[in-house]
């Protein structure tokens, strides 16, 4: 993952999500789970204390393409997911769309 000034982007797969670390204070999140050759987002946040700074979007950014470099297909839920590809249609190619069957396995794994 990259490294801007003090902006950190990272994988934490024991967590399954991605990380934004800001001067090493974790500043927000994506989480996903794996199903089969997709990697279905639910789920991001970025603490109010960092709102308005952009974090969101890079954060994504980063997560999916690293979803891409990993030869994985995603699966927006997460709203915030959903909106990021209205606007940057290069990860269209890797876009599945979400179905009932893909939302009932999140639910399975989510408990």
């Amino acid at each position: 993952m990259t490294t801007s000034a003090s902006t950190v982007v990272e994988r934490a797969d024991d967590r399954n999500r991605y990380e934004i670390l800001v001067d090493g204070k974790l500043a927000g999140f994506t989480e996903y789970r794996d199903h089969e050759e997709q990697r279905v987002f639910f789920h991001t946040e970025i603490d109010e204390a960092f709102a308005g700074q952009g974090l969101a979007s890079r954060l994504v950014q980063e997560a999916l393409t690293d979803v891409r470099a990993a030869g994985k297909r995603l699966v927006p839920i997460c709203p915030y997911v959903a909106k990021f590809l209205l606007k940057h249609e290069e990860f269209g190619d890797i876009t599945d769309p979400v179905t009932p069957e893909v939302k009932a396995w999140l639910r399975t794994r989510l408990g």
